[in-house]
């Protein structure tokens, strides 16, 4: 799989982006085997096909909102989540089916749905239970994750895929999960022994209290206790469970003690701070060490600030936590709740000198400096960008684009020092060259991964599609390639459909220059990975100009338009209008003459346009295609050849008269 390259965009060269084949997203895996006990199950089900799918469906979405699990199991709930989620994609092609769900399938798709719900009450239980719950029944949680995992596995063991009307692509896929949950399987036994150590040692009368201390520090990273904001929480957690009844008595008592302790430790040793000290470092002589003066702490992270900054109210910050505060969207002040009138962090360099001095007077280590890249440029660059004149602000963008160009470690200074939102708020000036900027070097930026979470929650996404539609013709090629940058992250893939951004991108692909036309087609192919984006692209009438492009070989787009149409054929619309844009003949030519790439992505689309259409298939059949095809079965890629006999199968049986 090759990688994107950003090249140099002020000199006017091509961005070269390798266009991928869904093919090389999904490893194809061995074929799945049907058991005979199927139809001996359906009887045992009365459950009606499209109900069943849209509880799945409601399922996936219930454990998807469950957010980020930062707490004891967060291995196993993270794992469990990423596989459930990416059977989504099944569920929707299988709802989306004019066929629905077969009778034959209903037992297997309700052996699912029981597995999945199961799943779901334990990552709700991870996620919302007392952690000191959750750690005393370690044994018992890691048992019912055994379980749910191999339950899972069990229900996509025997699928029938010959009679479920779904795309390669997302067979691969379920292929591909399955085999992680068998892998899974096979190690979901194994314990945690340090945990249960820790805990012991802490509900020890015996022990003493450097090992005490030493075990509560493990448990309270461990249960990511480590703050009085955290023991508060878990302490209204487990007060709630056990007004409930959910907990055992003898376990009641077990659990206080636990949050007891933790809640000294933490008060003992921290106060108020968001972090604990290490596990080295908890011993008595913590104690004797100096406070901290409260203005050299953040007042976000209580923590001595190693980069102070100050906002424009007049705060100091640390860098990094009011970076976070601000990237979430917020527009105030913490502290004192005031609208924020601009984003400037301004280096408070007078404290953060006052902060050496405390450190090398009390024998303190100074904090780390945070790689800065050209810091102090950037600080001033962004006080041009939000306080300047246009002209001063152009300069600005310019400056900005080319410094995050530079490497990655300016791409991540200058961002942290809050340059997204205000080259966001230049994507909207009315000169062109200020626009062309600002969209570029979101484009860089957006190379780091890091950076994209934060283009997007800033609400870069609707003024990114405005310039797409409306901006220069630089402007709107480097849009498109950072839509296609922003959406290699799955749920970005959503947002970006549902912004207007698709219909967009066709436009740039039919009137474009070559750049932006393999720009627009890479964000296209990226975003049509996702189910309901295939449906925008394909309404938003992208066949017929892709179907232009196979017809002139002189467009330099041939790869690009195929691999487009490939994946968009597994959808019952983009078959469809695949079919109406008389493709077929150059097709079945392509398959004659074309490039191996271009063979077996052909191969595919005529095999999508065959399936369930004798006429179709007779069609390409008389366009002189078994010949071909019989080639490509022998000698083509893995996939071609896989395609190649696929059709070549549905071609003897429509000859046969028993399509």
């Amino acid at each position: 799989m090759s990688p994107v390259h950003f090249i140099d965009d002020s000199d006017q060269q091509v961005k070269h982006m390798d266009l991928l084949t869904s093919n090389d997203l999904i490893q194809p895996l061995s074929e799945a085997l049907l058991t005979d006990d199927v139809e001996s199950l359906v009887a045992r089900e009365n459950v009606e096909g499209p109900d069943l799918i849209s509880r799945l469906m409601n399922i996936v979405n219930d454990i998807c909102s469950f957010g980020d699990y930062r707490r004891i199991f967060k291995t196993e709930c993270s794992s469990l989540t990423r596989r459930i989620k990416l059977l989504a994609p099944f569920f929707e092609e299988v709802q989306d089916s004019k066929a629905g769900i077969p009778d034959q399938a209903i037992a297997r798709f309700k052996r699912i749905e029981d597995a999945v719900q199961d799943a779901r009450e334990l990552l709700r239980s991870c996620y919302s239970d007392s952690r000191i719950f959750l750690a005393l029944e370690h044994e018992t949680v890691v048992k019912k994750f055994a379980r749910i995992t191999s339950a899972l596995e069990q229900a996509l063991d025997d699928l029938p895929y010959d009679i479920l009307q779904i795309s390669d692509e997302v067979r691969e896929q379920v292929e591909l999960v399955h085999t992680q949950l068998k892998r899974a399987k096979e190690r979901a036994d194994a314990q945690d022994l340090q945990l249960y150590s820790d805990v012991a040692l802490v509900l020890s009368e015996s022990s003493n209290d450097e090992a005490r201390n030493a075990a509560l520090k493990q448990l309270s990273e461990k249960l990511h206790l480590k703050t009085l904001s955290d023991i508060k929480q878990e302490e209204r957690a487990l007060n709630k469970g056990i007004s409930n009844g959910d907990y055992q008595t003898e376990r009641r008592a077990e659990m206080t003690t636990l949050l007891m302790h933790l809640k000294e430790f933490a008060e003992k040793y921290n106060g108020l701070p968001d972090s604990l000290p290490s596990a080295e470092n908890v011993s008595s002589e913590n104690l004797s060490s100096p406070i901290i003066p409260d203005d050299f702490r953040c007042p976000i992270s209580l923590e001595l600030m190693k980069e102070p900054v100050i906002v424009a109210t007049g705060q100091t910050y640390e860098r990094a936590s009011i970076q976070k505060w601000l990237d979430a969207g917020n527009r105030t002040c913490p502290k004192t709740q005031q609208v924020l009138p601009h984003l400037i962090l301004t280096p408070n360099y007078v404290l953060k000198s006052l902060i050496a001095q405390w450190c090398e007077t009390h024998g303190i280590e100074l904090p780390q400096k945070t790689p800065s890249g050209e810091r102090e440029t950037i600080d001033v660059l962004l006080q041009k960008l939000s306080l300047g004149q246009p002209d001063v602000q152009r300069a600005a963008a310019g400056e900005i684009r080319m410094l995050a160009k530079r490497n990655a470690e300016n791409r991540v200074c200058i961002a942290e020092a809050g340059a997204i939102p205000l080259l966001m708020k230049l994507l909207s000036s009315p000169d062109p060259r200020t626009q062309e900027h600002a969209v570029t070097a979101l484009l860089n930026l957006s190379i780091h991964d890091d950076n994209k979470g934060a283009i997007v929650n800033c609400g870069a996404i609707d003024p990114i599609v405005e310039v797409l539609k409306n901006g220069s013709m630089e402007a709107r090629e480097n849009a498109a390639a950072t839509l296609f940058s922003l959406s290699v992250v799955d749920n970005n893939k959503i947002t970006i459909g549902n912004s207007g951004a698709i219909p967009a991108l066709v436009s740039l692909l039919q009137d474009g220059t070559l750049r932006g036309k393999k720009d627009a087609a890479t964000a296209l192919f990226n975003l049509s990975i996702f189910q309901g984006n295939k449906v925008r692209a394909v309404r938003a009438m992208v066949v017929p100009p892709l179907v232009r492009l196979l017809k002139d070989p002189s467009s330099d787009m041939l790869d690009e338009a195929l691999a487009i149409l490939a994946i968009l054929a597994t959808h019952h619309e983009g078959k469809a209008a695949i079919s109406d844009a008389s493709a077929t003949p150059v097709l079945v030519e392509l398959v004659k003459n074309g490039s191996p790439r271009n063979k077996e992505n052909a191969a595919a689309v005529l095999f999508a346009l065959s399936q369930n259409d004798p006429v179709q298939t007779a069609f390409i059949s008389k366009l002189g295609a078994y010949g071909p095809l019989m080639e490509l079965a022998r000698t083509g890629t893995p996939r071609g050849q896989r395609k190649a006999s696929a059709l070549l199968h549905l071609l003897d049986k429509n000859e046969k008269g028993s399509y």
